[in-house]
């Protein structure tokens, strides 16, 4: 137990899903039934706390909006809602022109002819309210706290939100999390018992390395911009943002990578201002990686199990979960835990077998898709710069500094 507690969360995730191949190829149906009513238990345990997730996130997110300076925050969230959309649809261009090539209709009939086995008893954790009712309740407690704490009132409620977010937080840190290579576990031992689980591994490594390519790619053309905009090197902006990347990588949360990436801000140029407010706003509306992960893992999921997967329909779900995900990155795996009471706009079932695939393949890139998200954040906050002091400031001499260069000071 003190080796499983030292290893990070995806070698936990790897080594659940190697288990439970084994444990569902070679041990007895009742050992495998038995992963499966945990695996049971808690989907639905899952399906009780995200509207709660939801609510504590969402709100507190938007509450915080509300704290900066009016054209600057509607810029920067401009910016970043715009990028998500786009890394989500270069996603889905990817994944429609490349993933067919290796989900072959063989593979397809093989995971659609698989069964799933009973659990031996199930305990119904009922939700205090559905998804919608809870985030339409978010963003109308979320706006309303903002605009209480700009007529100097609210703090209030911002702190019970702000209790409850910390809450969750730790609820998603000291259960969900842990628990999740258990869950993966009993998943991928009904898999390998029914069958179906050679198909789905052997798609599930080319969709790994085709999504993490596409993080980089979009990562570069991001900086690429940004230095173009701004007469800055784009391959200095790049080599600064190294270290903020690989933190994410090992954090796996935009929130604990938000000092490192203040301090990249400050190597590529950006005013002291503007990188305090940006980066960390960043950490929370801004999520292209994420994105590219969850387009490509349900595009996957659509295909395989042969449902609809066209560009209106995956749209439709991009720009809402792009709103929906606020916040989530913070913490390990929120991303996905958002997405999953929105499953149903693209026709799959927020609980069941495709929703626990989904959790799988998010789950071991999840650490790349939040280091893409930081990584964007510090290109937005170079463009940003530029905007605030030429345009919004009027500082008609307001001139490119060379990444690393300036003095705080100066800053």
């Amino acid at each position: 137990m003190g080796f499983y507690k030292k290893i990070g969360l995806i070698p936990r995730l790897i080594l659940g899903i190697i288990l439970g191949i084994l444990i569902g190829r070679f041990l007895p149906l009742v050992v495998v039934r038995i992963l499966v009513t945990f695996s049971g238990i808690f989907g639905a345990f899952l399906k009780f706390i995200i509207p709660l997730m939801i609510l504590a996130f969402v709100t507190k997110g938007i509450a915080d909006l509300g704290e900066g300076a009016g054209k600057l925050l509607g810029i920067t969230v401009a910016i970043a809602y715009t990028s998500t959309l786009i890394g989500g649809s270069l996603s889905y261009i990817m994944s429609s022109n490349i993933f067919p090539s290796f989900i072959t209709p063989d593979l397809v009939q093989d995971i659609a002819k698989a069964g799933e086995l009973d659990p031996f008893f199930s305990v119904p954790i009922p939700p205090f309210f559905d998804v919608t009712s809870g985030i339409i309740f978010a963003f109308m407690m979320g706006v309303s706290i903002s605009w209480l704490r700009s007529q100097g009132k609210g703090e209030y409620m911002y702190g019970i939100f702000s209790e409850l977010n910390d809450i969750i937080v730790k609820v998603l840190e000291t259960a969900i999390i842990p628990l999740l290579p258990f869950y993966i576990m009993g998943n991928f031992a009904q898999m390998s018992y029914t069958g179906s689980v050679s198909a789905v591994l052997s798609i599930f490594w080319k969709i790994f390395i085709c999504i993490i390519i596409l993080h980089l790619i979009y990562v570069a053309i991001m900086h690429i911009i940004a230095g173009l905009y701004t007469g800055k090197n784009p391959v200095t902006l790049l080599k600064n943002q190294v270290r903020g990347y690989l933190t994410a990588v090992g954090t796996q949360s935009s929130a604990a990578t938000i000092p490192v990436n203040i301090e990249c801000a400050r190597l590529n140029g950006v005013s002291k201002p503007v990188r305090d407010f940006v980066v960390p706003l960043g950490a929370t509306v801004h999520l292209p990686g994420s994105m590219i992960t969850l387009t490509g893992c349900i595009f996957t999921i659509l295909t395989m199990y042969n449902m609809d997967h066209s560009f209106g329909l995956m749209l439709r779900f991009i720009a809402v979960l792009g709103i929906a995900m606020v916040a989530a990155p913070g913490a390990p795996g929120g991303a996905v835990m958002s997405a999953l009471p929105f499953l149903p706009l693209v026709g799959i079932p927020s609980e069941g077998a495709m929703a626990s695939l989904l959790i799988s393949l998010y789950l071991t890139q999840d650490s790349f898709g939040t280091a893409a998200n930081v990584s964007g954040d510090t290109a937005i906050a170079v463009a940003v710069d530029k905007i605030y002091n030429r345009i919004i400031l009027g500082n008609k001499n307001w001139v490119a500094a060379k990444p690393g260069t300036l003095g705080e000071e100066e800053f």
